[in-house]
C-alpha cells in the first residue's frame, strides 16, 4: 500500500525505510500514540506508546503547563487538514511542539497507526528518533499493566479509600465512613422504597403513596412511561396509571429509587469530554443488564429488577469521587480523556489510590441497599469475579462491552469471550442483535436521560 503524499513528506529522507504493516501483529509496546494538547500557551503532540497511561499531572509540573486534550472539533480540523482519518505519531505532519516520552527512545522499532483498519507504519527505533530529534524529551507515562487496581479484594476497600483520604487531605480518620466523607445520609424516599423492598405484603398503592410524597419524583416517573421508548396506548395521567398500565410495580420500584440516589449527590459540571453524561450511563447500563437479565435461561436468571437497578447505579462512584474528591476529580476528567483506550479504574487508582467502583460500593453497604447491587457495582470491571451475586457484575461487565463496541462512549472496552455467553446461557448472536435494536433507539434513550436529570 503506498504512502500518503502528505505522510511521505513528513518521514522526508526515512520515507524509503518505511513500510505499511499490520500492526496487531506487532509487539503493542512497540505501537505508538500521539495526543494532541493545548492550553492558553498553544498547542503540543504529546507522543508516548500506544497501551501507556499518560501522566498528564506529571507532564504539566514537567512543563509549567495547563495542558488539557485539545477540543475535539478542532482536532477534526487537524485530520480534514491533513486528509488523514488517523494522525500517526509524527511531529512534523502539524509543525506544532513536540514531547516524546523516555521509553519511546528505548524501542529497536517502533509502529505508528495510520486510521486504515489494522495497518500502521513500521520503522526502526533509530530513524525514528532521527526524525523527533529536536521534540523534547520528558518522562509522562506510565506502564499501565504495572499499575496494580484492587478488583477482588473488597475487604480492603475501606482501608484503601481511608488511605486516599489521607493522602489528599492529612486528615486522621476516626470517624464513620460516612461523616468522614460529609455524604448525606440515604434520602427518605429511598429509605422507604427499601422497606417496601423487604415487605412481602407489599402492593402497588404503597409505592404509589411513596412516589406521590416526592412531587418531582412523581412528575419524572409519569414523564419517563409517557416516552416514545415505551409507547403506551393513550396519555399517561398519574404514577398510579405509570405503574399498572406502562411500566410495572418492580420498574418504578427501582426507577424510583435510581433517581433519589441520583439527586443525593450533587452532580458536577465538569465530566470528561467524549464521554455520554452521568444519566445517560445510567440509562444505557439499565436497559443492558435488563437484555441481558431477561434473555438468560429461567433456571439461572437473576431477579430483573436488582439487574435493572445495579445499571442504573453502576456509575454512582463519579459522582461519589467528585464529591470525596473535588480538587483531584478534574485531573481524573482530564486524564480520561487523554487516555480513551486505559480503563478509568487504572486512572484513579493511579491518580487516587482507590477507583470509583470501590467508594460507591462502600456507600451502598453503608446505606444499607441489597447485596446483588453493591456487589454488581463493586466487581463490574472484574469479568473473572466467582463470588456472591457475581452474576449480577458479569452482566454490568458485558452490557458495558456490547455497548463500547457499537459507539456509545462509556470509556475503555475489550473483547467479550464466547466463555461469558456460555456462561450465563445466553445466545451470543441473538443478543447482539437485541444491541443492535436498543442503540438504534438512541434518541430515545437521550430522551429519558433527560427526564432523569435533577437540573431539568
Amino acid at each position: 500500500m503506498e504512502l500518503p503524499v502528505v505522510v511521505q513528506q513528513a518521514l522526508g529522507d526515512n520515507a524509503p525505510g518505511v513500510s505499511f504493516r499490520n500492526v496487531t501483529q506487532i509487539d503493542a509496546r512497540h505501537r505508538l500514540r500521539m495526543v494532541l494538547l493545548s492550553d492558553s500557551d498553544g498547542n503540543l503532540q504529546a507522543i508516548c506508546r500506544r497501551e501507556d497511561l499518560l501522566d498528564l499531572e506529571a507532564l504539566n509540573k514537567a512543563l509549567g503547563r495547563d495542558l488539557r486534550m485539545m477540543q475535539r472539533r478542532e482536532q477534526v480540523r487537524v485530520r480534514q487538514k491533513a486528509g488523514l482519518q488517523q494522525l500517526p505519531a509524527l511531529p512534523s505532519l502539524t509543525g506544532w511542539p513536540t514531547v516524546v516520552d523516555v521509553r519511546v527512545d528505548q524501542l529497536d522499532a517502533v509502529a505508528l497507526e495510520s486510521g486504515e483498519q489494522d495497518l500502521g507504519l513500521v520503522m526502526p527505533g533509530e530513524d525514528f528518533r532521527r526524525l523527533t530529534v529536536k521534540a523534547g524529551r520528558q518522562d509522562f507515562a506510565v506502564e499501565a499493566s504495572e499499575i496494580s487496581v484492587n478488583v477482588d479484594n473488597h475487604a480492603a476497600d475501606r482501608d484503601q479509600l481511608h488511605s486516599a483520604i489521607k493522602k489528599f487531605t492529612g486528615l486522621r480518620i476516626q470517624q464513620r465512613l460516612e461523616d468522614t466523607l460529609e455524604l448525606p445520609p440515604l434520602p427518605e424516599t429511598a429509605q422507604r422504597i427499601i422497606h417496601l423492598r423487604v415487605n412481602p405484603n407489599a402492593v402497588m398503592g404503597d409505592l404509589v403513596d411513596v412516589v406521590e410524597s416526592d412531587p418531582s419524583l412523581a412528575a419524572q416517573v409519569v414523564s419517563w412511561a409517557s416516552s416514545s421508548f415505551y409507547a403506551a396506548a393513550g396519555q399517561v395521567r398519574s404514577v398510579h396509571d405509570a405503574v399498572s398500565r406502562v411500566l410495572g410495580f418492580d420498574l418504578v420500584m427501582n426507577l424510583a429509587m435510581g433517581l433519589a440516589l441520583g439527586r443525593a449527590l450533587k452532580h458536577p459540571k465538569d465530566h470528561p469530554d467524549g464521554y455520554v453524561d452521568y444519566w445517560q450511563q445510567a440509562i444505557w447500563q439499565a436497559q443492558s443488564a435488563g437484555i441481558l437479565a431477561s434473555m438468560m435461561p429461567r433456571g439461572q436468571r437473576p431477579l430483573f429488577g436488582l439487574a435493572y437497578l445495579a445499571g442504573l447505579l453502576h456509575n454512582f462512584g463519579h459522582l461519589v469521587l467528585a464529591q470525596v474528591f473535588p480538587p483531584h476529580f478534574c485531573l481524573v476528567c482530564r486524564s480520561l480523556e487523554v487516555n480513551p483506550d486505559i480503563d478509568s479504574s487504572v486512572i484513579e487508582h493511579h491518580l487516587l489510590g482507590i477507583t470509583r467502583e470501590q467508594i460507591a460500593a462502600q456507600l451502598m453497604e453503608n446505606w444499607g441497599m441489597p447485596d446483588e447491587v453493591n456487589l454488581a457495582i463493586r466487581y463490574q470491571k472484574n469479568p473473572s469475579y466467582q463470588g456472591p451475586c457475581s452474576v449480577y457484575a458479569r452482566l454490568l461487565w458485558l452490557g458495558r462491552q456490547l455497548l463500547t463496541e457499537r459507539g456509545i462512549a462509556l470509556g475503555a472496552g475489550g473483547e467479550v469471550p464466547q466463555a461469558i455467553y456460555d456462561e450465563l446461557g445466553l445466545d451470543k448472536q441473538a443478543v447482539e442483535e437485541q444491541f443492535d435494536e436498543l442503540v438504534s433507539r438512541k434518541d430515545s434513550i437521550m430522551a429519558m436521560a433527560g427526564m432523569m436529570n435533577p437540573s431539568v
